[in-house]
């Protein structure tokens, strides 16, 4: 049990922010189109019978997001906890307001861009065995090959990983893979949405595969379990502290930002999966 405790936890200071983090990397959706919008480009005449029979009992409000999201290529999947999620969303938005941006933008404050960045370097290169298995698990032998020459690299000319000499070579250019994208490559579908709380945006799926990931994290075994609970939020605040107002736009231009920050997700998701 008390292992279990601990994976717990570590698991909710990794990736604490990621609500936001992930929804920044994808384009963001507009979830509704306007009743005259609608008639315009989808005139009932031109509607197939077929889509009629499927869509007749549907609001309009309904229509419109279906119609939207079909424009936009987004893939959609099911919320059937909705309540749940908005709730989950509503209670990580006042996290993230109250006590993460805050957190970060004293941070930011206090400490130089280099030396953020040097920190932020450090843990991308430590969570390299995540990204190295998940390659060999998915058959890319070239891009694990690339993962470790990375890893070797950063961590001995790198100083640990605190340098990143290995941008310079194009070739070396990593490939964001974890265990939610492998099960993908497998045929493995997303599931249902989910948002967990402090976690933020997900599918079954995904949420499977982090709890995997988890045992290729080298701090999921740092002892004591406080001291992996620091590391954990110390890598989440400074990670944050970089990407600053980007919530705070992706908000601000959408009717809807749990639509939007769902979309996000998922166009993000899929994007990384063809990857």
């Amino acid at each position: 049990m008390r292992y279990i405790s601990i994976m717990l936890i570590v698991v909710a200071v990794y990736i604490t922010g990621c609500a936001h983090d992930r929804a920044m990397t994808a384009t963001d959706v507009s979830p509704t189109l306007s009743s005259s919008q609608n008639s315009k480009k989808y005139p009932e005449k031109d509607k197939p019978s077929d889509e009629k029979n499927k869509t007749q009992n549907l609001s309009d409000k309904d229509l419109n997001e279906l119609y939207a999201e079909a424009e936009a290529g987004v893939v959609h999947v099911a919320d059937p906890i909705e309540p749940w999620n908005r709730a989950m969303y509503h209670f990580n938005d006042k996290f993230y307001f109250w006590l993460l941006k805050p957190a970060a933008k004293g941070y930011r404050y206090i400490v130089p861009t280099p030396l953020r960045t040097s920190v932020k370097n450090f843990f991308y290169n430590l969570i390299a065995p995540i990204r190295l298995v998940n390659c060999l698990l998915q058959g890319k032998f070239n891009s694990a090959g690339t993962e470790f020459t990375r890893f070797v690299l950063n961590s001995t000319a790198g100083m640990l990983g605190f340098l990143d000499p290995a941008q310079n070579y194009p070739l070396l250019k990593p490939k964001e893979e974890d265990l939610g994208l492998t099960f993908a490559n497998y045929g493995i579908g997303n599931g249902f949405y989910i948002v967990w709380p402090i976690l933020g945006p997900s599918t079954i799926r995904d949420s499977v595969g982090t709890a995997g990931d988890l045992f290729l994290n080298p701090i999921a075994y740092v002892r004591p379990t406080e001291a992996a609970f620091g590391i954990g939020a110390y890598d989440k605040v400074n990670t944050t502290s970089f990407h600053i107002g980007d919530y705070e736009a992706l908000k601000e231009s959408s009717l809807d930002p749990y639509i939007a920050i769902r979309n996000a997700y998922i166009q993000n998701r899929r994007n990384k999966l063809k990857e």
